[in-house]
């Protein structure tokens, strides 16, 4: 049995109903962007302490060793964050296929839409949990130290 071909209006239904997930594709693909520019900071700045840390010595030596493992753990954190974004939007490219297979072949998928919704979105939020991880470890590394901040200078 031959399916009628769907009329333009169906075509341009199923467009307006794909066009919420692109618009949150674009949001990830930007968050995906920052995300990538703060991981190559952070790989920057490692490989720029590798030389200074082979060069210490003593107390300074272990500071910067204490610091290079806090940039290890940042890399892995912005690491699950991106991975969980990109799954987030394997998951919204997913469910427009599945929105133009529905509103084409008249096939009803909508508990499968539905639960890629739901699972983009716990991806997306997860993304956004990990990355304010991120920050707060970055922010931890680069807390002035107290005696800094009460220091005075000698007569």
């Amino acid at each position: 049995m031959l399916l009628a071909p769907p009329s333009a209006d169906a075509i341009a239904s199923v467009i307006e109903l794909a066009v919420a997930p692109v618009f949150l594709l674009v949001a990830i693909g930007g968050f995906l962007n920052v995300c990538a520019g703060r991981l190559a900071r952070i790989v920057d700045r490692a490989r720029a302490m590798e030389p200074v840390i082979l060069a210490a010595r003593g107390a300074e030596h272990d500071q910067l060793v204490e610091e290079a493992r806090l940039l290890d753990r940042r890399i892995r954190v912005v690491n699950s964050a991106i991975t969980m974004a990109v799954l987030a939007a394997v998951f919204i490219c997913l469910l427009v296929v599945l929105l133009f297979v529905t509103g084409l072949f008249q096939v009803d998928l909508a508990s499968v839409i539905a639960l890629l919704f739901i699972a983009a979105i716990i991806a997306v939020g997860s993304s956004f949990t990990i990355f304010l991880v991120e920050t707060r470890l970055a922010t931890r590394m680069v807390r002035v130290p107290s005696r800094l901040l009460f220091h005075e200078a000698e007569d």
